[in-house]
C-alpha cells in the first residue's frame, strides 16, 4: 500500500485514518469524506465508512461491488470470523443500501451464508436492475475480482475477468449513472500495481 501514495490523483483533500475499532475508523472516514470520495485502503471494511457517508447524502445510493468473494458473511455465518468477509452485508444491514441496489460483479468463492443470503434478496452482478432508480452508485473494487495472472492481490482467486474486461465494466458504469466515489481494496505490495490502478480508476472517470 505505500506505492499507492504514488498514485497521480488529483485529490487536495486527503485524510489517513488510524484509528484501533473498525467502528471508529467508519465515523472518521464517513466524516472525512470529501465531495467525491477516492478511498485507498486494505481490507474492503475500507468501504464502509465512505458508504455510509454517502448514503447520508444521496437519497437513494447504489453499489457496484467488485470482488472474487461475497463479503456477505455475519459473524453467526462466517466460517473464519474475519470482518474483511463482512463489509457488504455491514451496509446493507445498516440500511445504507437497499439490497437491490447492490450489484455483486465477478464473485467465485462464497460460504454457504453468503449463498443463503443472495438467494434471499435476489443479489446478482445486473449492473441494470442495480442502477435503475438510484441518485448515483459507489464502486467497491476489491482488486482480487481479477484473474491473479493480471495484478498482485492479497486474496487471489483464479479464473476471474481481465483488466480489460473490468475497465469496460467502468466505463459502462460511468456511461449510465454518476459515479459519487470509489474505493480501491486488496492490492499486494507490488510497484506494478500502480500502473494497472491507474489505469482503472481512469476508466472510472476518476
Amino acid at each position: 500500500m505505500a506505492e499507492a501514495a504514488l498514485l497521480p490523483v488529483p485529490y487536495p483533500e486527503t485524510a489517513v485514518i488510524e484509528l484501533d475499532s473498525l467502528e471508529e475508523q467508519n465515523t472518521a472516514l464517513a466524516a472525512a469524506l470529501p465531495e467525491r470520495p477516492l478511498v485507498l485502503g486494505g481490507c474492503c471494511c475500507s468501504h464502509v465508512g465512505a458508504v455510509q457517508g454517502l448514503a447520508q447524502r444521496r437519497s437513494r445510493l447504489g453499489i457496484v461491488w467488485f470482488d472474487a468473494h461475497g463479503d456477505l458473511n455475519t459473524p453467526e455465518t462466517s466460517p473464519s470470523g474475519n470482518l474483511w468477509g463482512m463489509p457488504l452485508r455491514m451496509v446493507i444491514d445498516a440500511n445504507a443500501v437497499c439490497a437491490a441496489d447492490v450489484a455483486l460483479v465477478g464473485a467465485r468463492n462464497l460460504d454457504p451464508g453468503e449463498d443463503a443470503f443472495i438467494a434471499e434478496t435476489g443479489i446478482d452482478d445486473s449492473l441494470d436492475r442495480a442502477i435503475e432508480g438510484v441518485d448515483a452508485v459507489y464502486v467497491a473494487l476489491d482488486v482480487d475480482v481479477l484473474d491473479p495472472a493480471e495484478m498482485a492481490v492479497f486474496m487471489p482467486e483464479p479464473n476471474g475477468p481481465s483488466v480489460k474486461e473490468v475497465e469496460a465494466t467502468l466505463r459502462r458504469i460511468a456511461g449510465r449513472v454518476e459515479i459519487a466515489g470509489m474505493g480501491v481494496t486488496g492490492l499486494a505490495p507490488d510497484i506494478a500495481n500502480v500502473a494497472v490502478v491507474t489505469s482503472l480508476l481512469a476508466s472510472a472517470g476518476l
